[in-house]
């Protein structure tokens, strides 16, 4: 078995009123239909805070401010291993808009185990809802 390149991935944990910000993936691209945290693929020569500030910008048409990392996860699917990290970030200013997702949405750490979201955000999940049920 030939040994798969990782891929540098962002995203953002949004909070507001104890929800966090999800978004659903367009139908036509790999893990269509799933949700995930927006963000996306670190280019070259971009730090990690630079790509999840341009993606923000591309996807949802907002500006972040971009804090810690809340975690990193390392995540193989069968086409593509992924090196993910989470950011905490908050909006600062605008609203979202649909540019690139089909649906967003804001959730609880309790409502996301009936959003059926992306593998790679399994650990995460659980993280979040570790840290927010037991402080």
């Amino acid at each position: 078995m030939r040994e798969q390149k990782i891929l540098e991935v962002v995203a953002a944990l949004i909070w507001q009123d104890g929800k966090f910000f999800a978004c659903q993936r367009p139908e036509h691209k790999a893990r269509g239909g799933l949700w995930e945290f927006v963000g996306g693929k670190v280019e070259k020569g971009e730090t990690k805070e630079e790509a999840l500030i341009r993606e923000c910008r591309e996807e949802l048409g907002v500006d972040i401010r971009v804090q810690d990392v809340f975690m990193d996860v390392l995540h193989q699917y069968p086409d593509i291993t992924v090196h993910l990290t989470l950011f905490n970030a908050r909006f600062t200013g605008e609203k979202p808009k649909m540019l690139e997702h089909q649906a967003f949405l804001w959730v609880t750490p309790e409502e996301a185990d009936e959003t059926v979201f992306c593998p790679a955000d399994k650990e995460i999940l659980d993280e979040i809802r570790r840290r927010t049920l037991h402080g």
